[in-house]
């Protein structure tokens, strides 16, 4: 367990303080962020280095948007690595993001 820490105060901020509106973006942030970590994943097994940058710059920008710094600057440096063509990189990135994702369920 990587104890995730994100900034919930930011989060509500930009829910407009609304826990209801937070607790929907939270579910909308998990379930796009699986979708993107299943697209990283195709991507990673066809050798796609670029498609694996591209789905890491949308989890990127969603956790960003929620104050999930951690999740969102592993997910930037997958994004660098795809730009950069560097394979073996992103790949090695693709375990930790997805334990991160995994942890988004406990963000509450």
């Amino acid at each position: 367990m990587l104890a995730l820490q994100w900034d919930r105060d930011f989060a509500l901020e930009q829910a407009g303080d609304d826990e209801e509106m937070l607790a929907e973006l939270l579910e909308l942030l998990c379930s796009s962020s699986m979708e993107d970590l299943a697209k990283i994943k195709t991507a990673m097994d066809a050798g796609d280095v670029k498609g694996m940058g591209d789905a890491a710059h949308s989890i990127k920008g969603a956790a960003a948007s929620l104050g999930i710094e951690q999740l969102a600057t592993l997910a930037e440096t997958m994004e660098a690595a795809g730009r950069s063509g560097d394979l073996e990189g992103a790949v090695m990135l693709v375990a930790p993001l997805e334990a991160m994702v995994a942890e988004l369920a406990t963000c509450k």
